[in-house]
């Protein structure tokens, strides 16, 4: 149970250090704790930013139906475990968060919670970050003299060794050798490869790290002679050679240590990939994706907008459910398109059974976007200044269009005229949404006025430090 004000300081340090190097590697994240210090302690939580609201039933029946029965589960599995040992906790699965519990014998549970954003490339790294915030509150709580800011710094710059501990936890479950390549120092020279330009231009091609074991495996297409094998912390060079593989099948093979040649084989299973876009990247373990890395650090977007959002107001709409999950996977397609091209564009989308008269290029007939090989001029008319204009059954019917309405009080001056005038468009008229991409990404979804996919509840934390409450007080609905 929280007793003093050293406790309640540690607790709100590294769940705010979590918080702030989480949204730095994600976009802004909230993080919450359930704990329990001692076994005869009751179950309390640590919930600034409300994270856990609408999961109440959930954590009741959890912790406070039975609770001889979860902690009796807890003790069994602390049984015979040295002092500092932290014991994995089962996953709640609580809809929209990632979680991750443990308990030692000297911290007798705590689960953290924090955002599942619906573009990470994965999981795992938030899930390392997670666990380290568990082993070092368990730390600094029974310590007592820790120095306090030292874990909430850990924490807001853990995002290298929180893949570095993935990657290393995956490949030593997966891998039947000891692996000799060392994480974090390849993590490392990565960024600093995706840095380097040259001759004016990003980095582009696939970098495979391998162990030195499986290198007689691979079929090269050609070896570099080894007493001239180029160092792989000299990233001028390798950012040189990466030339030779360029908009290719071709991979540069490293030891982690080395280049040891170029080939065109398959990559082998958890070999660390780094697959070079120009201006960012994407990580890979094998074939799976990790992070994406850009202006210099590590992230977990997948750099593609999932506009969940868009999807679930197309399924609540009147249109049948087949139509509006084609509906949805055109427009995602078009965006998708428009983001990897990097230019700006504007969709509306008019689900209205007689579509809008909109200023433009109205084309007759409409184009149908159910024949795959209209596609490509449908990326086109995007690049067009102006909205393009696509109706419930799946055409576009215009491009190039003005969107004009009245002048509304929230407008965004910041924003620009493309996304202002799609809330004035969307506010006088009805049964349309608006789909505005900006040059660098970020995707608005407009409807009726309003920027759905902007609202948040996430909010600061900012010069007190609130308590932690008995889940019973949190179910009933007292606030930190």
């Amino acid at each position: 149970m929280i007793k003093t004000y050293y406790h309640r300081q540690c607790i709100a340090n590294i769940v705010n250090g979590a918080a702030e190097g989480l949204s730095k590697y994600s976009r802004a994240t909230k993080v919450a704790l359930v704990f329990v210090p001692g076994p005869n302690d009751p179950v309390e939580v640590y919930d600034p930013q409300n994270l856990l609201r609408g999961h109440e039933f959930k954590l009741k029946e959890r912790f406070l139906d039975n609770p001889d029965l979860w902690k009796k589960e807890v003790r069994e599995k602390l049984v015979g475990q040295p002092i500092g040992y932290h014991v994995p906790q089962p996953d709640l699965e609580l809809a929209g968060l990632i979680s991750y519990g443990s308990s030692c014998n000297d911290f007798f549970y705590q689960m953290w919670f924090t955002d599942h954003h619906p573009d990470l490339c994965s999981v795992h790294p938030t899930e390392r970050w997670l666990e380290q915030a568990a082993a070092l509150l368990a730390n600094d709580y029974r310590s007592h003299h820790a120095i306090l800011n030292s874990s909430d710094y850990v924490l807001k710059n853990y995002a290298l060794q929180a893949i570095s501990d993935y990657i290393v936890d995956e490949r030593a479950k997966n891998l039947d050798f000891d692996s000799r390549i060392l994480i974090s120092p390849i993590l490392n020279d990565i960024l600093n490869i995706s840095k380097t330009k040259e001759e004016g231009a990003w980095a582009r091609g696939t970098l495979i790290f391998t162990d030195p074991a499986r290198i007689p495996t691979i079929d090269f297409l050609t070896k570099i002679q080894k007493n001239e094998r180029p160092v792989l912390s000299n990233n001028k060079h390798i950012r040189k050679l990466l030339l030779a593989v360029e908009n290719s099948s071709r991979k540069l093979v490293s030891d982690g240590c080395t280049i040891i040649g170029i080939t065109e084989a398959d990559i082998p299973s958890y070999a660390i990939v780094a697959d070079f876009l120009g201006e960012y990247g994407f990580l890979k373990l094998g074939n799976k994706k990790i992070a994406s890395f850009f202006d210099g650090s590590f992230h977990s977007t997948t750099r593609e907008a999932k506009m969940v959002e868009l999807e679930e107001m197309l399924l609540d709409s009147d249109l049948e459910t087949q139509s509006s999950t084609i509906l949805f996977q055109v427009v995602s397609h078009l965006v998708h398109n428009a983001g990897r091209a990097r230019h700006g564009c504007t969709l509306v989308i008019d689900l209205n059974e007689k579509p809008c008269r909109m200023s433009g290029h109205v084309l007759d007939p409409p184009l149908s976007l159910l024949e795959l090989n209209n596609f490509d001029l449908a990326s086109a008319l995007l690049k067009i200044d102006g909205a393009v204009h696509i109706t419930a059954n799946i055409c576009i019917n215009g491009f190039g269009c003005l969107l004009d309405g009245q002048a509304i009080n929230w407008e965004n001056m910041a924003r620009g005229a493309r996304y202002n005038s799609a809330l004035r468009f969307s506010a006088d008229h009805r049964n349309v949404i608006v789909v505005v991409v900006s040059s660098d990404r970020p995707v608005s979804i407009i409807h009726n006025g309003i920027e759905i996919n902007a609202f948040s509840h996430w909010r600061p934390v900012y010069q007190y430090t609130p308590r932690p409450i008995g889940l019973k007080q949190y179910i009933n609905g007292v606030l930190l």
